[in-house]
């Protein structure tokens, strides 16, 4: 049974025995420790802790280190509790009506944060600016009959357990402030679980013209449930990463400290026209409220809101906080999708190394004296994710081109070939946003910087177009070759950006294509153009034929699909991919 099985049935099991109250701190208390006790720092659920002065709330939840500090009951039981108290009545009582009692304002004061619960709901609250602040809620069921109705059949809810678990976990992280970027990933990965989750369970025929239109645009077809759970998941994705980084691009800015972003106005701070679009087709009021998704967008709002600003973004800069909004968000948000993508974090040493052989490779092997520098040579990673390949081999343009041209010169030449010669593609929204970011925040730092918007132009001056990075959400595997049809799309953002795209693919003379490619397939995306690339390799001349199911391998079609480009197109480049070990022994 999963926590939340066992905290309904042990509670129907103990229903009418006892006090109400209290019957079911147990049940309660194991269902709050089997939560805490997966985080790190591991956070445990004392019930009925003391503070001299302060009343006695029913529980407070302590990390592992305040524990091994304070071994001894005397000491532990005038802590104050690292993550906030806990107030419990029984299933009968309104919480909105205690959180509004001078019991629980007491408790706030002193403490800071509370969680109060009658069983079938949650609410959290915090003290801030001398006042109370209503957080997030969880209701297990509306009423108290709802309820035992629930409990009685736990096991047919799993859903919602894996709902409140979630809730749970972002309780349980909760703090006054966040600085430390994996702390905001992870909030936001289970934020994004809880939206999929409403989404999962909602009527989702409003959103067909995006299914369609977005499908057109990537060059896939989402078919059967694993289609559908893919276009859910990239729903999703857009929606917080366009947030997420409307928010960046919102503290660039220089907001106020006193000041909050708000997201119903994200898409005023998307410099993408395509995320700009998505974003304002998913936010549109009344899709939200059908979907019921408002509230969890002021959930987010609210916890960007604790965010140091400062701090946070100085570790963003450095590029430090960039790994936690890829790999470790998929994992958290869509474990499955992460896996069958293949979404793994390269390694920057790994990324350098490669990026620098193939730097030599062009001085040594064309004669190519700068390099990856030289303005004729074309990149292109094709499974781009945060574009960790294209901003090494920016560095390394700008550092070859300051050491012989100078840094005004060097400035010039980064940013045309960020723009012109260097392109990545990516199939996800969540990379696709960082890998803009993280160009954005590397050309601004080499005192480059890209113009998101057209800016007035002067008086008998020309004006000054919006300017991005040459990374485009795209399947790489489809689109080489022109359509017998092309289709019109219903948004003329996602048009534009499959257009700029397919002008790479079909015109761009690609020297380099360099990249980690995914391992494995995903099911209910794919298009018959995108299958066909391994069938090339299952005609052989003077090897034997192929046995089994390795050509499946999604990274097998992206071989293809540069050896193809290289070969049919440019006549002549190099490919350079992290492979899977059947690549040469299988």
């Amino acid at each position: 049974m999963t926590p939340v099985e066992s905290y309904l049935a042990d509670l129907y099991a103990v229903r009418g025995a006892g006090t109400a109250e209290t019957s079911g701190y147990p049940a309660l208390a194991n269902l709050l420790n089997e939560v805490g006790g997966a985080l790190k720092p591991k956070i445990t659920a004392i019930i009925h802790p003391s503070n001299s002065g302060a009343g006695l709330p029913d529980g407070g939840f302590f990390s592992a280190k305040e524990l091994r500090q304070h071994p001894d009951e005397v000491s532990l039981l005038k802590l104050h509790p690292e993550r906030g108290v806990l107030e419990v009545k029984p299933v009968d009582h309104d919480l909105i009506v205690l959180g509004q009692t001078p019991q629980v304002r007491g408790y706030l004061e002193h403490y800071g944060q509370i969680l109060l619960t009658n069983y079938r709901s949650f609410a959290i609250w915090t003290w801030e600016a001398a006042k109370p602040v209503p957080g997030e809620t969880f209701f297990i069921a509306e009423n108290e009959a709802a309820f035992w109705e629930i409990a009685r059949h736990a096991k047919d809810h799993a859903l919602l357990g894996e709902r409140l678990t979630e809730y749970l976990r972002r309780v349980l992280l909760l703090r006054a402030r966040l600085a430390a970027p994996r702390d905001l990933a992870a909030y936001l990965a289970s934020y994004a679980r809880e939206a999929r989750a409403r989404v999962e369970g909602a009527e989702t025929n409003a959103l067909a013209p995006i299914s369609e239109a977005l499908g057109e645009a990537l060059g896939i077809r989402f078919e059967g449930e694993k289609g559908a759970h893919f276009f859910r998941s990239t729903l999703i994705q857009t929606l917080f990463y366009g947030v997420f980084s409307a928010w960046v691009l919102w503290n660039e800015g220089n907001p106020k400290p006193g000041d909050r972003f708000r997201w119903r106005e994200a898409a005023y701070h998307l410099g993408l026209p395509v995320l700009r679009t998505l974003f304002h087709q998913l936010a549109d009021p009344q899709k939200l409220r059908d979907l019921g998704l408002e509230e969890v967008l002021d959930w987010t709002e609210a916890t960007l809101a604790r965010v140091e600003r400062a701090t946070f973004f100085a570790r963003f800069a450095l590029g430090e906080a960039v790994q936690y909004f890829y790999e470790p968000f998929l994992a958290e948000f869509d474990p499955e999708l992460r896996k069958q993508f293949g979404v793994w974090y390269t390694p920057p040493e790994i990324v350098k190394y490669m990026v620098g052989r193939v730097d030599r490779a062009l001085r040594e092997n064309y004669g190519i004296s700068d390099g990856l520098a030289d303005p004729r040579v074309v990149v292109l990673d094709p499974c781009c994710g945060t574009g960790a390949y294209l901003v090494e081999t920016l560095r390394l343009i700008y550092s070859r081109a300051k050491e012989s041209d100078g840094e005004a010169q060097a400035q010039l030449q980064t940013k045309a070939a960020a723009q012109t010669r260097l392109f990545g593609f990516e199939l996800l929204p969540a990379p696709y946003v960082i890998a803009h970011l993280q160009i954005d925040l590397l050309l601004a730092r080499l005192g480059a910087p890209l113009l998101h918007e057209p800016e007035k132009a002067k008086k008998g001056e020309k004006q000054k177009e919006a300017e991005r990075a040459g990374v485009f959400l795209t399947n790489a595997l489809t689109g080489w070759v022109p359509p017998e049809e092309p289709k019109t799309l219903l948004f003329p953002e996602l048009a534009a950006e499959r257009d700029a795209a397919d002008r790479v693919k079909r015109e761009a003379k690609i020297l380099v294509i360099i990249g980690n490619p995914p391992y494995d397939g995903y099911a209910g995306v794919s298009i018959e153009e995108e299958r066909a690339l391994s069938a090339a390799y299952r005609e052989t001349k003077a090897a034997p034929k192929p046995q089994g199911q390795g050509l499946n391998d999604l990274y097998i079609r992206f071989f293809r699909m540069a050896e193809r480009r290289i070969v049919e197109k440019s006549g002549e480049g190099i490919v350079c991919f992290i492979s899977n070990y059947s690549w040469r022994d299988g």
